[in-house]
């Protein structure tokens, strides 16, 4: 038994400034394509890599690159771990569990001639971090130093990669390049043509990032003039572009990446969408931005204080080419701190010259927009003033930024589409890219099936789920993915003598109140026991007093000594108080909340009722249905010893965000042998760092309520990690495996229980298709189940409430790794646009788990998601996560939760100026999350 045991251009108009300028790892564009930011000419180059230098480092006293010192070496050598030297679970076998049918994947079989393949190492000092400035100076070195290279054609990676179909005249040499650059190639390995034959026939690849026989030292196809975002390129030539709000538009383009698979290597294209700045002036940005309507109306208005601050947070960092002059391009970094017509400068005569009067001199040109800031470029010490009516933004930059609702329903709306629409749109993709016909295909022998790849799945049996044996339904088995309950009770309804509502919103009195009686009603229906009398009559409050109205609700009711179980929260009608309201009540006031929709309050459907019944009671501490199987012990490698299941996921700041930590979080089940209730803990830690740094301590604290709540030690430890891309799961293995090891070891000596680690992988690009139209849901899907190395993602936003038909497809052959353990699942309904299955790799597995065993035990587990009748839930903005099994998807709630208690700590925009985000290591400490109030923690508060 365990116990508790830069440099800036001139600063004003008169001169000229600079111009802007894992497996499945992405291919690599050819070395004469051009790309979004990238470096065409000697000239631009030559400015960019002025500017990085000044930047990064000093250059190098010597034309030798510079030596690491010794300290820095050494944690290099600690934090790197070769793929090579981490071997992850063998497949034990391939599952045989269900009846088989036939699909399609968006997998292209390729096909390789006998040719010995080179892999170089890249050293660039300084070292660069755009990829596209690192593929620029490459260009330029092969251009000069041709004779060297002999005409060959690499393929390089933007990073360390290149790879030549033949050898260079050197093993290892250095050239001097301009602007005190450095670059070391040197050989790394060869494959001959024999090697990958055998490892082709043998099923083995040694992994991606190790071998050229991967996508790094393949071509692109037809890349030149795409602009690449990513492992995604996009052209007008693939569907134009669409507005999608507030100056940003739609591209269409297409993802590919090699892959080794156990039919050989293969070629995985998928359709993309991404967002990026539209190529207008930069007054027409403005007015969309701000929805100023016609920009003419408004151009004698200064803009309001929260109009500056959105502007420069929108404009930040983009690339703009001025409209007069030499028609030179900037890099925005903010917005002046006054208006146009207000900023002077001194003229070459030493005269304070305004900027008004500067173009119309220098230009006859009479600004229009003058009570509007000017853009910034430079830095705040060395500032260049640019007027908007002057400035353009240059075509082909992604808007990283994240979206509002609006745009991601439009970008959404372009990206899903029902799965023949996808598999004509993906056919057409491999036809246009034409990879045969590319220089480096032919430099490299490479050739492709131009067909998706046929693959045998098949359809799990859904699960049995228990309810209580007072309702009249006291089992049920699933039917495509969904069921009801009307005539079913929660299998533990929670107890509930104490709770009261609040209501933000402009819901009447009499509405507010019919509405908590007909949830309470819902939740007693169902099997709870909640009082019908709240302890206090419905508080009404004003939204811009959220917090002084929670702290007096929570006031009164500890004054009459009843203790909240629930607080129910009629929430604002305008959005954006979610946050505070959850880090008051989970922080500060120790309070259980469930917030409603005034929209969902005033429909008062029996449908959201019970869906809010169902939260409720996970919150208060019940459960709501429980598998079968594992009341009666059948569940294999589950139910025959006592088992803790973990989730883990770690949620990382929006893009363009550089201050705000990276949460992580831990769920890990309470309960034994039902494995329905979940325990969350969240910790805050370095800035996009994905390994979690506290796992130890999260680990052994969560072992000890497993402990206390069912009264035994775990005998057998189930991990799904969420989050980890294939380049990272050497190093998130072993150092949360050894955390694991730490974990137990701290409550008792020797206590290693076996422990089964395994990867969920959403963010991927397999898709899969039927062949039988009489195998598919009503949205053309194939039916969910578990495809044994298929994974489906939901990837729509609208319900369609007619679109939902049987979940459960696996597959484990052909598209998944050659030797390795892993598998596809498909366990939710396909709602809108095509299914993405989930990505399960199992990376070590001590307990042996078989195939079958394995996938129909996360098969069954995503029929215990709490917060729906249905095998996950639809319908949220966070559609990724929601296909994933419960574990996993409650970690990535509670982590995304835990952000919310942040959001106040991140300092708002001004409206002035700035030299843009703090470099990392000037970045603040990590601050610790506030604590999460005991009896909120001890509870699905998450849900």
């Amino acid at each position: 038994m365990y116990g508790r045991g830069r440099r800036g251009g001139s600063p004003a108009p008169t001169t000229g400034g600079g111009r802007g300028r894992g497996r499945g790892a992405p291919l690599p564009s050819p070395m004469a394509s051009s790309e979004a930011g990238s470096i065409s000419s000697v000239s631009q180059l030559g400015r960019e890599m002025e500017r990085l230098s000044t930047v990064q480092t000093e250059p190098p006293a010597s034309t030798q690159p510079a030596a690491i010192p010794a300290p820095q070496q050494q944690k290099q050598q600690q934090q790197l771990v070769p793929a090579s030297s981490v071997k992850f679970a063998q497949r034990p076998d391939h599952g045989t569990v269900g009846s088989r049918c036939l699909i399609r994947a968006n997998h292209f079989l390729v096909e390789l001639a006998d040719r010995d393949l080179h892999h170089y190492d890249v050293s660039i000092t300084p070292e660069v971090a755009s990829r596209g400035v690192n593929r620029a100076i490459m260009r330029e070195l092969l251009a000069l130093n041709s004779t060297h290279f002999q005409s060959r054609k690499p393929a390089y990676d933007g990073r360390k990669g290149f790879y030549t179909a033949g050898p260079l005249t050197f093993t290892s040499k250095d050239f001097v390049f301009i602007y005190f650059y450095v670059i070391q190639i040197s050989i790394i390995t060869l494959i001959s043509a024999q090697q990958k034959r055998e490892e082709i026939q043998s099923h083995y690849q040694v992994g991606i990032q190790n071998r050229p026989l991967s996508s790094q030292g393949v071509p692109a196809g037809k890349t030149k003039g795409c602009t690449i975002v990513g492992r995604s390129f996009f052209t007008a030539d693939l569907g134009g572009q669409t507005e999608i709000g507030n100056g940003i538009e739609c591209w269409k383009g297409f993802y590919q990446s090699l892959r080794p698979t156990q039919m050989g290597m293969s070629l995985n294209i998928d359709v993309s969408v991404a967002a990026f700045y539209e190529p207008i002036l930069a007054v027409d940005f403005v007015a969309k931005l701000l929805n100023l309507g016609d920009p003419t109306r408004a151009a004698t208005r200064p803009l309001s204080d929260s109009d500056r601050a959105k502007l420069k947070k929108a404009l930040r960092g983009v690339r703009v080419k001025v409209t007069h002059g030499e028609q030179k391009r900037y890099k925005i970094t903010g917005i002046s701190p006054s208006a146009t017509n207000q900023l002077r400068f001194a003229a070459e005569d030493g005269k304070q010259k305004s900027v008004v009067q500067y173009f119309l001199e220098k230009y006859n040109i009479r600004l229009r927009f003058a009570s509007w800031p000017a853009l910034q470029s430079g830095n705040d010490s060395r500032p260049i003033f640019l007027p908007m009516e002057c400035c353009k933004i240059i075509e082909g930059q992604r808007y990283s930024k994240k979206l509002n609702e609006k745009q991601v329903t439009a970008l959404l709306r372009e990206a899903c589409r029902r799965p023949v629409e996808r598999e004509h749109s993906i056919e057409q993709i491999v036809h246009f890219n034409d990879v045969e016909q590319d220089d480096l295909a032919k430099e490299f022998g490479i050739s492709v099936i131009k067909e998706l790849t046929c693959i045998d799945a098949r359809v799990l049996p859904p699960p049995v789920l228990k309810y209580h044996d007072l309702g009249k339904a006291r089992t049920v088995r699933p039917r495509v993915g969904q069921w009801n309950m009307i005539n079913a009770k929660l299998f533990n309804g929670a107890t509930v003598n104490f709770w009261m509502c609040v209501n933000f919103s402009s819901l009447g009195e009499q509405m507010a109140a019919s509405f908590c009686r007909a949830l309470v009603g819902m939740c007693n229906n169902k099997g709870m026991v909640i009082n019908p009398a709240p302890v206090f009559p419905i508080r009404s409050g004003h939204p811009n007093q959220l917090e002084k109205t929670l702290a007096e609700v929570h006031s009164m009711c500890n004054n009459e000594r009843k203790q909240l179980q629930i607080l129910i929260i009629i929430l604002p009608d305008v959005s954006g108080s979610y946050g505070t309201i959850k880090r008051v009540c989970e922080t500060e006031l120790g309070i259980v909340s469930q917030c409603c929709q005034p929209k969902q309050a005033r429909k008062c459907s029996p449908q959201y009722l019970e869906n809010v019944a169902l939260k409720i009671n996970v919150k208060a501490g019940g459960r709501n249905t429980v598998l079968e199987d594992a009341l009666n012990r059948r569940i294999p490698l589950l139910s025959d010893t006592p088992t803790i299941i973990f989730g883990a996921d770690v949620t990382h700041p929006q893009p363009g965000e550089d201050s705000s930590p990276s949460i992580a979080a831990v769920v890990a089940s309470m309960d034994w042998p039902e494995v329905t209730t979940y325990r969350g803990l969240v910790s805050a830690q370095k800035h996009r760092q994905e390994i979690i740094q506290d796992s130890a301590g999260m680990i052994r604290e969560l072992m000890i309520a497993f402990r206390r709540t069912t009264n035994q030690k775990p005998s057998r430890i189930i991990f799904y990690r969420d989050g980890v891309s294939e380049g990272q799961f050497s190093q998130v293995l072993l150092y949360e495996m050894d955390a694991i090891r730490k974990a137990c070891a701290s409550l008792e000596p020797n206590y290693l229980p076996p422990v089964t680690f395994i990867v969920v992988q959403k963010r991927h690009h397999t898709r899969l298709f039927p062949t039988n139209p009489n195998q598919t849901d009503k949205s053309g899907n194939i039916l969910p189940g578990s495809y044994d190395d298929c994974s489906v993602l939901f990837v729509g936003l609208e319900i369609l409430s007619d679109s939902l038909e049987n979940l459960r497809t696996v597959v484990d052959t052909k598209i998944c790794h050659p030797s390795e353990h892993d598998f596809y699942l498909c366990s939710h309904p396909g709602i809108q646009g095509t299914s993405r299955p989930v990505h399960y790799h199992v990376l070590c597995d001590m307990n042996k788990f078989t195939a079958d065993c394995l996938q129909t035990l996360t098969n069954n587990l995503c029929y215990t998601y709490a917060r729906c009748t249905r095998s996950v839930s639809v319908g949220s903005m966070s559609c990724d996560a929601e296909c994933a099994v419960p574990p996993a998807y409650y970690a990535h709630l509670a982590a995304f939760r835990a952000r919310y208690y942040i959001e106040g700590d991140v300092a708002s925009d001004s409206g002035g100026g700035s030299t843009g985000p703090p470099v990392r290591s000037e970045a603040a400490p990590v601050r610790p999350l506030p604590a999460i109030s005991p009896n909120v923690k001890n509870v699905m508060f998450y849900c």
